[in-house]
């Protein structure tokens, strides 16, 4: 008897079961109700995921140093999980629900956004796992862009199964990032027929990735929008959905960023995911607990 993969299975079960209950109480709840849920939730995630949250106060650590006080980073992280806890009863809610999507979530910048897609080459989103992100792309797909997004299957094949319906009925593609060639080859199809492809490039991209500086340190980061990009011709345009003090959301188009040729073209990759990766942190600092910290970012070191 194999006590790992029975192990598995009653975890995946219960993840299953835990989402499937809360998405039915959240699809009944009164909007009024909502944030009084995700509180809740948020109060058990702090207290029952001892490891989750260490990895965050590390990640802190490594991010902000000196600069912050252990009591402001315990603070971060606190409201760190309330965000995670909040977007994601806002998925279940709002999935169902495209009109108050509509009023809850606003766009700002929107023309750096036409603008791009009036080129006819496609625009790569470029962003980060930051604030609600799977929202920005509900809510793109209710105003009528063709939206998709690069995303890593969950661990757990049931819930994968409910997130991939939800994005399925709000008409959001899904490509999913491996296996990698039918992932490159989708992602050059969208691009060439003028969508959106959203692509977060905040995480730990061993080997496979270009070394760049992050919060100072040293980051394995994806070079996938520059390399789209140069084949395609696509736009990158950096965009962040920044949670409001009402809960409510704007979506903020930053300009596009225009490719900087190098000495070669592993310079000109090094060069502009650097300047994407720039954009990110600054979002990062001004909204530190928007960002999810429970990731180890700097895993992969170079050597």
């Amino acid at each position: 008897m194999d006590l790992k993969k029975i192990r598995k299975s009653i975890i995946g079960f219960l993840s299953w079961f835990g989402l499937t209950t809360c998405s039915l109480i959240v699809r009944i709840m009164p909007a009024s109700f909502l944030y009084c849920f995700a509180d809740c939730v948020s109060f058990l995630a702090c207290r029952f995921a001892a490891k989750q949250k260490r990895i965050a106060l590390e990640s802190l650590s490594f991010a902000f140093g000196e600069e912050k006080t252990a009591f402001e980073l315990e603070q971060i992280a606190k409201d760190c999980f309330t965000i995670m806890a909040k977007s994601a009863v806002e998925l279940m809610f709002f999935f169902d629900k495209p009109s108050i999507l509509k009023k809850r979530v606003t766009l700002v910048g929107r023309e750096n956004l036409d603008s791009a897609l009036a080129k006819g080459c496609g625009v790569v989103l470029v962003s980060a796992h930051f604030g609600n992100f799977p929202l920005l792309l509900g809510r793109l797909a209710v105003e009528g862009y063709i939206a998709g997004g690069i995303m890593k299957p969950m661990h757990d094949a049931g819930v994968e199964r409910i997130f991939l319906e939800k994005r399925k009925k709000f008409g959001v593609k899904t490509i999913y990032s491996q296996p990698r060639n039918a992932c490159v080859n989708n992602t050059i199809q969208a691009l060439r027929n003028n969508e959106l492809v959203f692509i977060p490039i905040d995480q730990n991209f061993g080997t496979g990735g270009v070394f760049v500086n992050f919060f100072g340190r040293k980051a394995a980061t994806a070079a996938g929008p520059v390399v789209f990009a140069q084949r395609t011709g696509a736009a990158l345009l950096p965009c962040f959905i920044v949670r409001q003090p009402n809960d409510t959301h704007k979506i903020i188009f930053e300009p596009a960023v225009k490719l900087e040729e190098g000495k070669d073209s592993r310079d000109t990759v090094l060069i502009n995911v650097q300047k994407l990766t720039n954009i990110i942190e600054a979002y990062i600092r001004r909204y530190p607990a928007e960002w999810g910290w429970i990731h180890r970012r700097w895993k992969s070191q170079p050597g």
